[in-house]
């Protein structure tokens, strides 16, 4: 991914935490909820690579949200 990509990332996650951020509710899991249901998978594991390398750019909301759409490991 390019930084240029990258920075798109980011600025998307940022963009659809801080609308939620002004709701009612629980702000990271809407803000999960919205990415898995927009973002084509690539996009997600995109963002879940930057979040690997600490996940600069990202606000509190936005870097929670990204956290939670990790794969759970399988028992």
């Amino acid at each position: 991914m390019s930084a240029h990509q990258r920075r798109n990332l980011v600025m998307m996650a940022n963009q659809i935490a801080i609308a939620f951020d002004g709701q009612r509710g629980d702000a990271v899991g809407q803000t999960v909820a919205h990415i898995k249901a927009f973002w084509p998978r690539r996009m997600r594991e995109d963002i879940l690579r930057h979040l690997s390398t600490g996940g600069e750019g990202l606000t509190p909301t936005a870097k929670a949200a990204v956290a939670r759409l990790a794969p759970t490991p399988r028992t």
